[in-house]
């Protein structure tokens, strides 16, 4: 197979919707930073490349209507994210990344955000189905060996190390 998805990544230094062309991507939260400026939320995720997704105002306001205000909530969720070619900036259709799916939500929802200056129009998130979860707890106390326990360490998502690093020093 010849990929052409490789060649069409712009460079830049946050995920934007031309690195959607291909097909939306599901990621896993791994760190959210917040400060001021144009675009104050930098949401990382595994396997990012040093380039976070800095969400939108509007996308801002669903994931705390999902999930709270607390971003530390954040991490070890998912969500799917998908270039929609409708965004506008300055009046031009210029694409923009939006939120289809989250993780951790019992039910889809819908919620009315801002489209144009005194113009709101519905937009719903469905939740995410993730793969059945892994009790990393068990995987580590069943680890018959220590290359097993090296193993399970290296199967687990770097998020959790911090969560198991005591029942892994444990175990070894």
């Amino acid at each position: 197979m010849n990929d052409m998805s490789a060649a069409i990544i712009p460079k830049s230094d946050q995920m934007n919707a031309d690195d959607l062309i291909a097909g939306p991507i599901t990621i896993t939260v791994t760190e959210v930073t917040i400060r001021s400026g144009e675009q104050p939320v930098s949401i990382h995720y595994e396997g990012d490349n040093g380039k976070p997704y800095k969400s939108c105002k509007s996308m801002n306001r669903v994931l705390v209507m999902a999930w709270g205000a607390d971003a530390k909530n954040y991490i070890g969720r998912s969500m799917t994210l998908y270039r929609d070619p409708s965004v506008k900036w300055a009046g031009q259709d210029v694409g923009g990344i939006r939120i289809s799916h989250l993780s951790h939500l019992e039910s889809a929802f819908t919620m009315a955000l801002t489209a144009t200056k005194g113009s709101r129009k519905p937009f719903t998130v469905k939740p995410l189905v993730t793969e059945p979860t892994v009790d990393w707890q068990a995987m580590i106390d069943l680890a018959p060996t220590l290359d097993a326990l090296v193993a399970v360490w290296k199967d687990m998502p770097k998020s959790l190390h911090a969560q198991f690093l005591t029942a892994k020093d444990s175990r070894k």
